[in-house]
């Protein structure tokens, strides 16, 4: 297996989601969403959904491309498969409230799949829930803040990906 390209950034889980699609694809969906509040992540072919346990501590998402892509590793917390189609070649990494927080250029635009791991999730959500705990109305003023950034785990979700076609061609009559 050759890594082919691989990109990762920080991104806030607003509503405890990020998601990542085609730099076309930006219209949500409901359903996918939904289906990832059951199975962490879901997507619809151009949208993926990452759902988070905590809404305000940064997390990673990594995506990789390879030829053909490795096994989740066996320390995961958990997987998923997932596909996802860029017609554009680009997939971006948005925020729910805050907006995109960076984009992938893919290899070659089409139809991507593999699978999804993540690790530090439920220890970032431990985290997060005892810092709001140990908070009183005497608090400093930026303790919030300042305790979100200092997180000692880092909650990560990768996309192992690899190209398996060309994208479905566009219908004029759709546009």
């Amino acid at each position: 297996m050759a890594l082919l390209a691989e990109y990762s950034c920080k991104a806030k889980p607003a509503r405890r989601v990020v998601e990542v699609y085609d730099a076309d694809a930006f219209l949500s969906d409901d359903d996918a969403m939904e289906a990832a509040r059951r199975q962490v992540v879901a997507g619809n072919g151009y949208h993926l959904y990452i759902l988070s346990l905590q809404p305000d501590i940064d997390v990673e998402v990594a995506i990789r491309v390879w030829d053909a892509p490795p096994a989740p590793p066996v320390e995961a917390e958990g997987h998923a498969p997932v596909s996802i189609e860029s017609e554009t070649g680009v997939l971006v990494v948005n925020q729910l409230e805050y907006g995109p927080a960076g984009e992938m250029t893919l290899p070659r635009p089409g139809v991507y799949e593999g699978h999804t791991w993540w690790e530090g999730r439920k220890a970032t959500a431990e985290y997060y829930d005892k810092t709001l705990d140990l908070l009183t109305d005497d608090s400093p003023a930026g303790q919030l803040t300042e305790a979100w950034d200092n997180c000692p785990v880092t909650e990560r979700y990768v996309l192992d990906l690899a190209y398996v076609r060309e994208p479905e061609p566009v219908d004029d009559d759709d546009l």
